[in-house]
């Protein structure tokens, strides 16, 4: 019969295909997942967001953070690094700066990785001015 996979099991599976850069079988089984009756967690919907950001699928990205929060998770630094870095492959500075302040709204200290991705954000939109 095997063993019923669980959260932690598909968290770390998500995580495995973002590394691996396979973002649509990481977003794949996060459906899957969610199908079995099990509710992501905050690390699941990191793995998912970076996957998305790895695989240049900004809008994605921002869809799976707008749907944690929509679920009560609360997203923490890492996510919104996530979201901020999918922006700033996908050329959405403005959007990226939002996050940021949104980050800062919800009391979490950005770290030097949030600021290099908004940075890059800015420079790569067309905005290096913004970044200053």
């Amino acid at each position: 019969r095997g063993i019923e996979p669980d959260v932690i099991t598909y968290s770390a599976a998500i995580s495995s295909c973002e590394k691996g850069g396979r973002t649509g079988t990481a977003l794949d089984l996060l459906d899957e997942m969610k199908g079995r009756g099990l509710e992501p967690n905050v690390i699941t919907y990191n793995a998912a967001i970076s996957a998305c950001e790895k695989g240049g699928r900004p809008d994605t990205a921002l869809d799976l953070l707008a749907g944690m929060k929509e679920r009560g998770l609360e997203p923490d630094v890492i996510t919104y690094n996530a979201a901020i870095s999918a922006c700033e492959k996908g050329g959405r500075p403005d959007t990226a700066l939002d996050l940021l302040d949104e980050m800062k709204g919800r009391g979490l200290e950005p770290n030097v990785i949030t600021y290099n991705a908004a940075i890059s954000a800015c420079e790569k939109g067309g905005r290096p001015d913004t970044a200053l």
